[in-house]
């Protein structure tokens, strides 16, 4: 009984650990290959900008009309998704409220 103990609680690690993290890994080697210049991304540290230039390891970013930052092309975590025009609580409007407009 206790030698069927440890290759069940090596195959739980696998499965609930090593598993998600690798696809993970591969879910966001996939996505690095698919960036291109002119996304909206946001990178590791919070940083939100505009993909101006890509290398095989170097992603320039768009931070603010004519600031550029040189980023590790590794570092972008996502895209930010558009906001559709509908949508009246855009967070880049502070004056938008779910309620209505202010009066």
């Amino acid at each position: 009984m206790n030698l069927l103990i440890l290759p069940v609680l090596l195959v739980l690690m696998y499965l609930l650990v090593i598993r998600p993290q690798q696809q993970r890994v591969r879910a966001h080697q996939s996505f690095l290959t698919t960036l291109a210049v002119g996304d909206d991304v946001i990178s590791n540290s919070g940083i939100y900008g505009r993909v101006t230039a890509l290398d095989e390891e170097v992603a320039t970013i768009e931070v603010a009309p004519g600031v550029q930052v040189r980023v590790a092309r590794v570092a972008i975590a996502r895209r930010v998704p558009e906001a559709s025009p509908a949508d009246p609580a855009d967070p880049a409007d502070p004056t938008a409220s779910v309620d209505g407009p202010r009066l």
